[in-house]
C-alpha cells in the first residue's frame, strides 16, 4: 500500500466555493458497497435511505472563532490561528509573522483591522498574548494576558479551509444547525448538510439521533506526505462518546438497526470507543479522552455499517479511511464518476452515503 494509491485528479473547478442553499439541497450520491453501484440523489432523500430502528450519529463540536489578528510591540502585523486549548489561558496556535520567538508579546485586535494602515493601536483591550515555546514549524505555544474566549464575538474570525477563496456573508453556515461544544479548528462538514426540518423528518421516520463530539483539529485534512502511509504521524484529538449514546449504539444493534455515521469525525469517535471493547464484550460503552486512531484499509470496523460524508483530498487520511470501509477502487470509481457528473467536492461540496 502507498499513499500514491489515494491520489486522483480534482479540477479546480469542482471545489465548491459556497454552501449549498438551502443546506439539504446538496447532492448525494449513494455508493452501495457490496455490488459498487451508484445513485444520484438529493441530500433531503436521505430520510428516503435510512430506516425505522436506523441509528444516526452527528458530532456536535462547535468551530472556534480561532482566527485572530494582532500586532507586535514594534507594529509589525500577526495572525494567530488557534488550534488546541491546553488550559484556560495557553493555547497551540499557528502564528503568521516574523521574529515571534520566546518571549514576544503581541496584542490583540478587534477584528481584521491588522491587515489595514488604519487599525486601531495596540492593546485596543489590553489583551496580549505571549510566545511561551516553540512547536514544530509555524506552530507556537502562546499564552493570553486573560481567558480569549469571552473576547471571541469581537476579536474571533471563522476560519475556512485555504481552497475556499470566496467570503462566507454568513458565519453560521460553516457551523452544523446541531453545534453546541466549542472546540474544533474546522467544521465536520458532512454535518453541514443538515436541516432541523430534514432532523424533525428523519425522527418522524423512527430513525434515532445520538451525539458525540470529537474537536476537529486542522491535521486532520493535511496530505498524507510520507511514500508509506502507515509510517504517517496522525494527530491526537480529544472526542467523546456519551454514556446514553452507547446505550443508544447497543440497542440498534440489538434491534437490527444500523449505526449511520454522519462523517469521518464521528466514525473515528465510534471506532475509538470500539477499541476498548473486546470478544467478551462486545457491547459500546462510553469513551472520554485523546484519540490518534488512523483507519487504513484492512481496519475491520465493529462500529459503523454505513456513513454520510463529504468528497476529501488527495491523498489524505480521510479518502484512506473511507477507503478502508468502501474499498480503494470503488471509492476512486465514485469519486471519478462524481467529478464527471458535476459534483462540488471538499468543505462546502456535496455528500457521499455509503451503505
Amino acid at each position: 500500500m502507498k499513499t500514491s494509491d489515494f491520489d486522483y485528479h480534482l479540477p479546480e473547478s469542482s471545489i465548491a466555493q459556497t454552501p449549498a442553499e438551502p443546506r439539504d439541497s446538496s447532492r448525494l450520491l449513494v455508493l452501495h458497497r457490496d455490488s459498487g453501484d451508484v445513485e444520484h440523489r438529493i441530500f433531503r432523500d436521505l430520510s428516503l435511505l435510512l430506516q425505522p430502528h436506523d441509528l444516526l450519529i452527528l458530532n456536535k463540536t462547535r468551530v472556534i472563532p480561532a482566527r485572530i489578528f494582532a500586532k507586535k510591540e514594534t507594529g509589525g502585523r500577526v495572525e494567530l490561528l488557534l488550534l488546541r486549548r491546553r488550559d484556560d489561558l495557553t493555547w497551540e496556535s499557528l502564528v503568521g509573522g516574523k521574529g515571534l520567538r520566546v518571549g514576544k508579546k503581541v496584542f490583540v485586535e478587534s477584528d481584521d483591522s491588522s491587515r489595514r494602515s488604519e487599525g486601531p493601536k495596540s492593546g485596543d483591550f489590553g489583551l496580549h498574548a505571549e510566545i511561551i515555546e516553540i512547536l514544530e514549524g509555524s506552530e507556537r505555544l502562546i499564552k493570553f494576558s486573560e481567558p480569549i474566549e469571552p473576547y471571541f464575538p469581537k476579536v474571533g474570525n471563522i476560519p475556512l479551509p485555504p481552497y475556499i477563496h470566496e467570503k462566507l456573508s454568513d458565519p453560521e453556515r460553516y457551523q452544523t444547525v446541531f453545534s453546541k461544544e466549542l472546540g474544533s479548528a474546522a467544521a465536520p462538514t458532512a454535518g453541514l448538510h443538515f436541516t432541523p426540518q430534514l432532523l424533525d423528518e428523519l425522527k418522524a421516520k423512527g430513525v434515532k439521533i445520538a451525539y458525540v463530539t470529537l474537536h476537529v483539529g486542522l491535521d486532520t485534512f493535511a496530505p498524507v506526505t510520507e511514500d508509506n502511509p502507515e509510517e504517517h504521524k496522525i494527530h491526537t484529538e480529544w472526542c467523546e462518546l456519551p454514556q446514553e449514546t452507547a446505550d443508544a449504539i447497543n440497542a440498534a444493534k440489538q434491534s437490527g438497526g444500523r449505526v449511520v455515521a454522519v462523517g469521518t469525525t464521528s466514525v473515528r469517535t465510534l471506532e475509538s470507543a470500539a477499541q476498548r471493547t473486546t470478544d467478551h464484550r462486545p457491547m459500546t460503552t462510553a469513551f472520554l479522552g485523546p484519540t490518534n486512531i488512523f483507519i487504513l484499509p484492512g481496519y475491520q470496523f465493529k462500529v459503523v455499517d454505513a456513513m454520510v460524508t463529504n468528497f476529501h483530498l488527495p491523498k489524505s487520511t480521510l479518502i484512506m479511511l473511507v477507503s478502508a470501509f468502501a474499498g480503494r477502487e470503488k471509492i476512486l470509481e465514485a469519486y471519478n464518476l462524481a467529478i464527471k457528473e458535476g459534483y462540488r467536492f471538499y468543505s462546502f461540496g456535496d455528500a457521499m452515503f455509503i451503505e
